[in-house]
């Protein structure tokens, strides 16, 4: 005769539950969604501040992670404290299981801060940009308008840039929220005279038509080298709103290792192509020793600029972003908070379950 098996305690019940939980949620957040917040107004106004998403790892395909010694439903630390929540004593090679698709041009993409090189490559910080140019393709930028492959680039519908505003009298919080300002999208100017304004085309026809507003002018940067600028603004001449011509480097495309594309390139291929020795000297790009007279690209790269034009820290000034470090796509919002807002008036109805476009 069987024994009945002792009855679990409801202590022993609650931590198989909270088990299952971890589980469960730490496959569905590796395999399939991960729940994302937009934290600066750099893709204002296609994203605001205050917006919560999921970001789809199917379409993509899913990575095999990269760093599998971490606690799980962790990024870089463990919750509340400076404690690493990860050991790279182990670290894998690069894999992705097949997806929906490829990454396409004008895609709202998740991926790894490339530059954040103290952080393995798949814990480095979520960043969140828009694909305006694809491998292969090549990008210019002229008088702040986008070309891509010689042709004008998709305009995003709430794309933002910034303005000077010139009024008759001062202006406050009142009249800017009127036209969807908020106060994070105006600085009064020093001298009391106008205000930076981040807005869109829409929001600037509106502005024009007021009253109390005697001029509203795109803040564009004239021709000339800007510091910051990738890969290097000064000496290529390229700044924000005048960039280019780039080619975004593809998987088996081959260079020739000139001056020229060691400026453009070296940087690249020094740090995302899992090379251990390269030096850059004198315009001469050199790895393990060797000098490179030609080099061909190990993978895919893209080129990530924000919706808000002048609010946007990316790749202008970082550069490309590896295939390795996509972490999905945005797919659609479940919630979006206003912090200028109190109480209910906080939610933003209008945006849930907003498909990202």
């Amino acid at each position: 005769m069987n024994k009945a098996k002792p009855k679990k305690s409801a202590a022993r019940e609650w931590a198989d539950a909270l088990l299952f939980a971890v589980v469960a949620a730490s496959l569905i957040r590796w395999l399939l969604l991960e729940p994302f917040t937009i934290p600066t107004a750099s893709m204002e106004k296609s994203l605001l501040v205050g917006d919560f998403l999921f970001v789809s790892k199917m379409h993509y395909g899913t990575r095999i992670p990269k760093t599998p010694l971490q606690v799980p439903l962790t990024h870089q630390k463990i919750w509340g404290t400076e404690i690493p929540s990860y050991s790279d004593a182990i670290q894998l090679p690069y894999y992705r299981l097949p997806g929906f698709s490829d990454v396409e041009r004008n895609d709202v993409v998740v991926f790894n801060y490339p530059v954040e090189f103290e952080y393995p490559a798949d814990l480095k910080t979520n960043y969140i940009k828009r694909a305006v140019a694809i491998a292969g393709d090549e990008l210019k930028i002229e008088a702040g308008v986008l070309n891509v492959n010689g042709e004008p680039a998709m305009i995003p519908e709430e794309m933002q840039y910034s303005y000077d505003v010139i009024a008759s009298r001062p202006l406050n919080a009142e009249f800017f929220s009127t036209y969807g300002i908020n106060p994070d999208d105006y600085l009064s100017f020093s001298d009391g005279s106008g205000y930076m304004v981040f807005a869109t085309d829409q929001v600037v026809e509106r502005l024009k038509a007021s009253p109390v507003i005697k001029s509203v002018n795109k803040r564009i940067q004239p021709a000339g080298g800007e510091n910051g600028i990738f890969p290097d603004g000064n000496m290529l001449g390229w700044n924000r709103d005048n960039y280019g011509p780039l080619k975004v480097p593809a998987k088996g495309w081959t260079i020739p290792m000139n001056s020229g594309n060691v400026i453009k390139y070296g940087f690249t291929i020094q740090h995302y192509e899992g090379l251990e020795n390269v030096e850059m000297k004198e315009g001469i790009l050199y790895i393990d020793g060797q000098k490179v007279e030609e080099y061909t690209f190990k993978q895919d790269y893209y080129f990530m600029m924000g919706d808000n034009r002048h609010d946007s820290l990316d790749s202008r000034y970082w550069g490309f972003v590896p295939e390795d470090h996509i972490v999905g796509k945005a797919w659609f919002l479940w919630l979006s908070l206003d912090k200028f807002e109190s109480l209910f008036g906080k939610i933003r109805w209008n945006r849930f379950f907003k498909s990202i476009n």
